[in-house]
């Protein structure tokens, strides 16, 4: 079932187009950040190619340390107030009728930085106002107040990542747990039963077939309606060795017992991020998200 070596399906065109590098000069010149510069996105080029962009909030450096994840830890910023009117702009200026904003966690912060996510999406509603919004938040402290602050926003999609399998939360902060991620997602959908949710999975982390699809009904179980499946790839200095590369064909299977699961979508292959082809997860349910 597991295949080692990295195999010629996970190889990505290097980025260029005129798209691309109008999204790359517009966030150079509004000094917005994105987690597919962040993160070392394999999409970015495809991504950006067609103006599809996951801005990232709330400055450049994380409060946890996850072994997965390239982006900064330390010390971080205070939250620029003007960030909000500066997505909002690109928004417009690039016009995207579909906007994904995101996060490091920030643990510093008495509301986790619920305000800003807030604020975010309330700038981006008034000079966008038919942009579908898809939120990919941290856990938020558990607080049900600080994720009830960003419901009233008023997204589209609000998504938190449960990673990986139960067996495997190791991997990430010590702060970070399955249960936490997956009472996060409850406290959404106690919230607001109309809000739609989304959640992702990794692969090649070591864990078994079985333990995936445990983690899927947890997931549904949870009243999450979309889900993400994509292979981990260790980004530049990273700490955490790929265990495994899983092939298509298990993708392609995970996607058909999610969906028998009752998943609204299932974006399921390898190279599938958490907001990769967020615009089309309804058309294209087994290959994007």
């Amino acid at each position: 079932m597991l295949v080692r070596g990295k195999p010629d399906w996970l190889k990505v065109k290097a980025p260029t187009g005129e798209r691309f590098a109008e999204v790359r000069e517009l966030t150079k010149r509004m000094d917005l950040m994105t987690i597919c510069d962040s993160s070392h996105c394999p999409n970015i080029s495809d991504c950006w190619s067609r103006g599809h962009v996951t801005f990232l909030i709330l400055g450049r450096r994380c409060t946890r340390r996850c072994a997965f994840c390239a982006v900064e830890q330390g010390p971080p910023e205070p939250p620029d107030a003007e960030e909000p009117e500066r997505i909002a702009d690109a928004v417009s200026e690039l016009a995207l009728r579909n906007v994904v904003i995101t996060s490091v966690t920030r643990d510093d912060l008495p509301d986790q930085g619920a305000g800003q996510y807030r604020a975010v999406v309330e700038a981006v509603r008034a000079t966008s106002p038919e942009a579908r919004i898809e939120l990919l938040i941290p856990d938020m402290g558990s607080s049900s107040q600080d994720i009830g602050t960003i419901i009233e926003a008023g997204p589209d999609v609000m998504g938190h990542n449960i990673e990986t399998v139960r067996r495997l939360q190791t991997v990430r902060d010590r702060r970070s747990s399955y249960d936490v991620s997956l009472e996060t997602l409850r406290t959404i959908k106690r919230l607001d039963p109309s809000m739609m949710t989304k959640s992702s999975l990794m692969l090649g982390l070591g864990e078994a077939y079985q333990e995936v699809v445990e983690a899927l009904w947890d997931l549904r179980a949870a009243g999450t309606d979309l889900v993400a499946i994509g292979q981990y790839l260790r980004p530049r200095n990273g700490r955490l060795e790929v265990q495994e590369y899983v092939p298509p064909e298990t993708f392609r299977r995970l996607a058909e017992e999610a969906k028998d699961m009752g998943f609204l979508r299932v974006a399921s292959a390898p190279l599938i991020r958490s907001s990769y082809y967020a615009d089309e997860g309804a058309s294209k349910e087994t290959d994007s998200c």
